[in-house]
């Protein structure tokens, strides 16, 4: 029997010759530590059976949403773009229409802040914070919360506060696999889930785990709690690449996600797999264009890339080829 099809919820790219991702520190990181295009990803995204993806932001640099947008718009695979903006700017609202006029701008379904890096615990309680997200919900937009487990609380008040706001939580909240712990992760995640204006993906387990000794078996507690919680109308599967390959393989993530979701029925399955995420981020499957005409609408720099010019560092065509 063919496997279903897959959209793959989550992923990144990025080229350090046109951007540092000063995130990227230390010896652990050191193997995602160069640059990830799309040319790398779709191959392997095709060989597995995905059909779709949602390109999500890496860094909290203005420049980079446009330059995921005309991305988008010169691919076949990425459906959606989860980009980023500043929250607190009293302009945001502007801001996200600027962005859905550029090329692109038609992928664009949600926006995303590294809370998970805020100091503030209540980061996305703060007035301007959810002024913000007020935009967001007004825009038509969804809101992906990266949060650690001790931020789980201020995330489910915010969500409280917003049921006009569709959340989804990235990496299931990031559990402590590695220590086998689920508290207080257990009762963050279960509040989130409570919210009828939330969802979850099932995604970046495995770096979470012990990227050189993890089992399925480890994972597997984790995810069972985030399917009892959320359910799989609610749930969506996303790769995390190139950040997985700390752990695992492309493939092997996603084989990964089928056996830990190996108990549910063929439907529920195919909306942990593709449906949720189409649902909730209102993907459409992205135009198969002739050769010709895709080549024609990518903008072409010299470093090879779709994102900017390392020359000039603009997210717009600077004349070299």
């Amino acid at each position: 029997m063919t496997p279903p099809p897959v959209v793959d919820a989550h992923h990144h790219v990025w080229d350090l010759a046109v951007r540092d991702q000063d995130w990227i520190t230390g010896e652990e990181l050191a193997p995602i530590r160069r640059t990830f295009t799309l040319a790398d990803l779709e191959p392997e995204a095709r060989a597995a059976g995905v059909v779709s993806s949602v390109l999500v932001q890496t860094v909290a640099v203005a420049e980079e949403t446009p330059e995921f947008l005309a991305l988008a718009d010169g691919s076949t695979l990425v459906a959606g773009v989860v980009g980023w903006t500043d929250l607190t700017a009293p302009d945001v609202s502007d801001t996200l229409a600027a962005l859905r006029a550029l090329p692109g701008g038609d992928r664009l379904v949600g926006i995303r802040h590294q809370v998970q890096g805020e100091p503030d615990p209540e980061w996305l309680l703060r007035p301007d914070v959810l002024r913000g997200l007020r935009a967001v919900a007004a825009a038509g937009l969804v809101y992906d919360l990266v949060v650690r487990p001790h931020q789980l609380p201020a995330a489910v008040r915010a969500a409280a506060l917003l049921p006009e706001l569709s959340f989804v939580l990235d990496h299931a909240g990031k559990p402590p696999v590695a220590r086998r712990a689920t508290h207080p992760w257990a009762d963050g995640l279960r509040a989130l889930a409570a919210l009828p204006n939330t969802a979850c993906k099932l995604s970046g387990l495995v770096t979470e785990a012990d990227p050189r000794s993890w089992t399925v078996e480890d994972l597997r507690p984790y995810a069972d709690t985030v399917i009892e919680a959320f359910g799989p109308s609610r749930l969506m599967y996303g790769s995390d690449w190139p950040v997985c390959l700390l752990a695992a393989g492309y493939t092997d993530v996603l084989d990964t996600a089928r056996e830990l979701t190996g108990g549910l029925g063929e439907t529920d399955r195919r909306s942990v797999l593709a449906g949720t995420a189409q649902r909730v981020y209102g993907l459409r499957e992205p135009a198969v264009r002739h050769p010709q005409e895709a080549s024609a609408r990518q903008p072409r720099f010299r470093c090879g890339t779709l994102e900017a010019c390392p020359n000039c560092r603009k997210s717009k065509p600077c004349g070299t080829s």
